[in-house]
């Protein structure tokens, strides 16, 4: 039979430099899970991700086990990345913080393919292109 999931749990924290955090303790520790044991897996697994921010969804069972899927970093990241930024626009309509290429929104979105809610690449670049733009950045 199989385990019964009683919580799943969101998490983003540094690929392959989690540390263990009072907010990762206050939503970690209720569900049962081991923090420290948790933080090793978690860098394990994200290793190859270093310098990403790395969402996690965590399942917790009933039998206080618990396994963990990571994600692709979020567009903003990967966006942020491109441009070598810190943050976007605080007023995105007006002010710019930078320009994307098509080339490199094309290898963002292949990069995020797996999360977003399309096969097509024409479609996965329209949805980078809409962050983009959210965030003051220009695509030419």
């Amino acid at each position: 039979m199989a385990k019964k999931v009683v919580k799943q749990i969101k998490i983003i924290a540094q690929g392959g430099a989690a540390t263990l955090t009072p907010a990762m303790g206050q939503v970690l520790g209720p569900a049962g899970i081991n923090i420290g044991e948790f933080v090793k897996k978690f860098n394990e697994a994200s290793k190859d991700m270093k310098g990403d921010m790395v969402p996690a969804v965590i399942s917790v069972y009933d039998d206080r086990s618990y396994s963990f899927i990571l994600k692709k970093p979020p567009a903003s990241n990967l966006i942020l990345k491109a441009l070598g930024k810190d943050k976007g626009s605080g007023k995105p309509n007006t002010s710019k913080v930078g320009t994307l290429t098509k080339a490199q929104v094309r290898e963002i979105a292949q990069k995020k393919m797996a999360d977003l809610n399309t096969q097509d690449i024409d479609q996965a670049m329209r949805i980078i292109e809409g962050s983009a733009r959210s965030m003051g950045v220009e695509v030419k």
